[in-house]
């Protein structure tokens, strides 16, 4: 809890929403939308959270710099 209170808001914001991509990843796995294969799974983690976390990221980091 101590270091979740030390990152910042944009941070924050990024890591939850990697959060939910990873999430929902998990839900396309579990109803079979991805082959089995431990590298397509891993792949699909890697992107949904990755993408999501980043562009939330990156418009949360604008956001603050505007304000």
């Amino acid at each position: 809890m101590k270091h979740w209170q030390q990152l910042s808001g944009p941070l924050k914001i990024g890591l939850v929403a990697a959060a939910l991509g990873i999430l929902l990843a998990l839900i396309g796995i579990a109803r079979g939308t991805v082959p089995t294969n431990i590298l397509s799974i891993f792949m699909a983690l890697l992107i949904s959270g990755g993408s999501w976390g980043l562009v939330a990221w990156a418009i949360a980091t604008a956001m603050y710099d505007v304000e």
